[in-house]
């Protein structure tokens, strides 16, 4: 079955990182990715720009009514997701709680309709 782990994070916490401290945390990532992907369970994955350069559509009403940003402002943003297949809540839950994501935020996780 597939979960897809969002990863939650506060955007502004990173507004001041250093390039070194940049780069710790693309690191932590690619272990990451590569862990996912010798296990065998990594499906995809993106890292979404930043809630500045959001764009937010509703057709409630039958009226379009389009918002720059997100929908809500909120102390965390959706900042990135990953897909994996895995065969039970369990392991999704083992992968999700060695996201780095889940270090400085928070990883929802939520099964799949498709599979």
């Amino acid at each position: 079955m597939n979960y897809t782990l969002f990863l939650y994070s506060d955007e502004a916490a990173f507004a001041d990182a250093t390039p070194e401290q940049m780069q710790e945390g693309k690191a932590a990532y690619e272990a990451y990715i590569k862990a996912l992907m010798d296990a065998g369970v990594f499906v995809t994955t993106d890292w979404l720009q930043p809630t500045a350069n959001a764009t937010t559509l509703t057709m409630m009403g039958g009226q379009r009514r389009v918002q720059d940003g997100p929908y809500a402002v909120t102390k965390e943003q959706l900042g990135g997701f990953f897909v994996i297949k895995v065969d039970n809540l369990d392991e999704a839950l083992k992968w999700a709680a060695q996201c780095p994501a889940a270090f400085y935020g928070h990883v929802e996780v939520r099964p799949s309709m498709m599979g």
